[in-house]
């Protein structure tokens, strides 16, 4: 067996591991350390807001995120599927949390900008009084920063895209991709 050396958060075979590589190391560019600490975890108490409100603000990052797969990720499910819990874990935003995905709600289906960066209704509540601020201070940069996370401190992506790593899919045989 190869032994495993991590690369921060990310084991570097894991790494190695295909398609999927690029994006790790992208990611790993941006885990929530500033300045060689950790960032600070945002307010408690938050509650998914979906996507169209991210895009309120971040119209660009909506735009290029709408051209991904993660953006199609709950319409590529058969309706058979589009309720299936199993599929619905990485198909959707927030399953299982209080406010996160419910049955037919489209503001939370598919991969959103909440499945990497965590609800976001408290920083909506504070930076929307910046919101026809061209640039900010970097006291109010710090405040909006210190809102939500850069990306969860955890992996978030291995937790869906665990083929990769461990040659094990959860789709079903009729749903992957022919070869």
């Amino acid at each position: 067996m190869a032994r495993m050396v991590w690369n921060g958060l990310i084991p570097t075979a894991v790494l190695r591991a295909g398609a999927l590589s690029a994006m790790l190391v992208l990611l790993a560019g941006s885990l929530p350390v500033r300045g060689g600490e950790e960032e600070p975890a945002p307010p408690e108490g938050q509650t998914y807001t979906g996507v169209k409100r991210c895009a309120s603000c971040h119209f660009e990052q909506y735009m290029s995120w709408k051209k991904t797969k993660h953006a199609q990720a709950f319409d590529v499910l058969t309706p058979k599927y589009q309720k299936d819990e199993k599929c619905l874990k990485c198909h959707t935003t927030g399953l299982g949390e209080p406010t996160g995905y419910k049955d037919g709600e489209t503001a939370l289906a598919g991969v959103t900008c909440e499945n990497c960066h965590g609800p976001g209704s408290k920083h909506e509540e504070v930076s929307q009084p910046f919101a026809k601020v061209k640039k900010l201070t970097p006291e109010q940069e710090k405040l909006v920063r210190d809102s939500i996370w850069k990306i969860l401190p955890k992996n978030v992506c291995i937790e869906c895209h665990t083929v990769q790593g461990h040659k094990k899919s959860e789709t079903p045989p009729e749903m992957r991709p022919k070869s």
